[in-house]
């Protein structure tokens, strides 16, 4: 279009700053709106909405392009006479956006000419709306260099995006360099705003056309004065609803001026009493919302394949924690066959009878007492005790004896009672020797054996009558016949394990489901897989935690009294039960 073609939006207007000959037709060249840069303002209900509205019909009317980045959603009535494309975030929008959408949506508006309200009032995540807006600004700017045709990027309320105060965002500093720079290539923007204060001065002073709608508040006004002057200042406070002080490069004057009323459904009135219709809107052609469905499609579909390749990925890592955890077990029976397998040659090659199997179980536990750096769990310590203490008991006495009750070299042992005092058996022997058995209070008599079972129950005994010597315990003082035999059992599981095991399992009462790393960390260790799984393995086996899916356990002391108790106890006395146990050995065992 020549730049001679103006479109017409106001009447000149008597008044304070108005002319002697009121209700001239006040027109403005086509060009320079589309490619310049304008700026309108006033308070809520002075019209300036209005305003921004017919110059948009007007362009309309006369099939030039422009978008509008609506904040308030109250532009859409245009759709009641203009095929234009309302796209956003609100399901009344012909089509729901994003920022991958903005390469297309500025192809339709500068290439194909197509109108658009790029609705962002429905965004809950202002930062997705602020994408979005930056990334079709950023690609109108770049799209526009190359197509070289006059274009309007109207923004409502730009003091949000361009503020005088304050940190301005990208979406700001792009819509500065349309301001600045988009003329040349054909891209103009008009801002609007009811807060002149609060925009940046640096866009205000630079526009060729600026609209002033009645203001009241000081920082405002103070504005209009500082731009046109102080006379203007006091009467814009007194302009009826769409009157305005319109100041224009090309007129080179300042105008008192009503606009015209918009002819489209005023979607961003005030609410009255009267009831609310909306109209029937236009719909675009449907070539136009498949370009961008298609889009949308393909995002679609790339977040799908990526939640998909999420869960594979999960279901990877939780299969390698679980064959993690079964080559643990794997190595853990493996040493132990292989203790076995020396303890069977020691007894073979002779055995030593110096150290008796109190000694041999104290030495073991204090050599197991805590997993070692490289993340050897108390389980395997445990094992490790148990075998190394019957290798080294067969080679070399304690309770290991058992194991050579019906040998080659005739040495037999004495298992001992449950009472306390030690029973005699007998069993034939090469050579004639047998080794003492033990009680459970410590005290030991001799005797035979009589059959291969009294081997087993005096091996048993032996252990007993060690660990009741060590711990001091009396199986007539009170508390051991007081506390239920469910909760002796866990609690004396427990005192087993080491702090960091512990509070491992505290990790897993507080938080709830998590990985053996995460535990770890709060149990005051470091990153070391191997460590992390071998405790947690301790756990496991005893039943105080149990796999949950995708790499996580969660604690489960309550189910474990229930089983242990076959399932007889009601719920009150498993829960009475649990905190007993909590109370005794995990109270105090927090995070590190």
């Amino acid at each position: 279009m020549a730049e001679t073609e103006h479109i017409t939006v106001a009447d000149t207007s008597a008044g304070p700053g108005g002319t002697e000959d009121p209700g001239q037709s006040v027109d403005i060249p086509v060009v320079e709106l589309l490619t310049g840069r304008g700026f309108i303002t006033g308070k809520s209900g002075s019209g300036k909405s209005n305003t921004a509205s017919v110059v948009a019909e007007k362009l309309l009317d006369n099939g030039f392009g422009l978008l509008i980045v609506d904040i308030d959603g109250e532009y859409y009535g245009l759709k009641e006479e203009y095929e234009i494309l309302h796209v956003g975030g609100d399901e009344e929008c012909d089509i729901q956006v994003t920022e991958e959408h903005a390469g297309k949506i500025a192809s339709l508006a500068l290439e194909q000419n197509v109108p658009i309200i790029l609705d962002v009032s429905s965004f809950l995540d202002e930062e997705e709306a602020e994408a979005l807006l930056t990334a079709v600004a950023r690609q109108l700017f770049a799209k526009a260099k190359k197509q070289k045709q006059p274009f309007l990027m109207l923004v409502e309320e730009c003091h949000e995006w361009i503020p005088e105060k304050g940190g301005m965002g990208e979406v700001g500093k792009m819509l500065i360099k349309i301001g600045k720079r988009g003329r040349k290539h054909g891209l103009g923007i008009v801002g609007i705003s009811q807060r002149p204060a609060d925009v940046k001065k640096d866009y205000i002073t630079q526009c060729d056309w600026l609209v002033w709608h009645r203001l009241t508040w000081n920082n405002d006004t103070k504005v209009v004065g500082r731009i046109l002057d102080n006379n203007y200042a006091d009467a814009v406070e007194d302009l009826d609803d769409g009157e305005a002080f319109m100041m224009t490069d090309w007129a080179e004057q300042v105008r008192r001026v009503q606009f015209h009323r918009k002819q489209t459904f005023d979607a961003g009135a005030t609410p009255g009493l009267d009831d609310f219709e909306r109209p029937e809107l236009k719909s675009v052609s449907d070539d136009l919302v498949s370009e961008l469905e298609t889009i949308s499609e393909e995002k679609q579909a790339t977040e799908n394949r990526i939640n998909e390749l999420r869960e594979e990925l999960d279901k990877k890592n939780s299969r390698i924690a679980e064959l993690e955890t079964e080559l643990q077990d794997a190595r853990d029976l493996q040493r132990m066959a292989e203790q076995f397998t020396e303890a069977l040659v020691g007894h073979v090659e002779g055995y030593n009878p110096g150290r008796t199997a109190q000694e041999e179980m104290r030495r073991q536990r204090e050599r197991f007492s805590e997993p070692s750096e490289d993340g050897t769990d108390e389980v395997q310590a445990d094992e490790a005790q148990t075998d190394e203490a019957q290798t080294d008991a067969t080679s070399g006495g304690g309770f290991g004896d058992a194991f050579s009750a019906f040998s080659d070299d005739g040495v037999a042992m004495n298992g001992g009672s449950d009472d306390g005092v030690a029973t005699n058996g007998s069993a034939p022997a090469a050579n004639g020797a047998s080794a003492n058995g033990a009680s459970t209070n410590g005290t030991a008599t001799s005797g035979h054996a009589e059959d291969d079972g009294d081997a087993d129950a005096a091996l048993a005994a032996a252990m007993a009558a060690v660990e009741d010597e060590e711990s001091g315990d009396d199986p007539a003082d009170g508390d051991a016949t007081d506390r239920p035999a469910v909760v002796a059992d866990v609690v004396a599981d427990l005192a087993e394990m080491s702090d960091k095991t512990l509070r491992m399992l505290a990790y897993y009462r507080e938080h709830g489901p998590g990985t053996p790393l995460n535990a770890q960390f709060s149990a005051g260790g470091d990153g070391d897989r191997t460590a992390a799984y071998a405790r947690n393995r301790t756990l496991r086996l005893r039943g105080l935690v149990e796999h949950v899916g995708r790499g996580k356990y969660d604690y489960r002391l309550r189910a474990l009294v229930s089983e242990e108790s076959d399932e007889t106890l009601d719920e009150s006395t498993i829960e009475d039960y649990a905190t007993r146990i909590e109370r005794d050995v995990l109270d105090g065992h927090g995070e590190a």
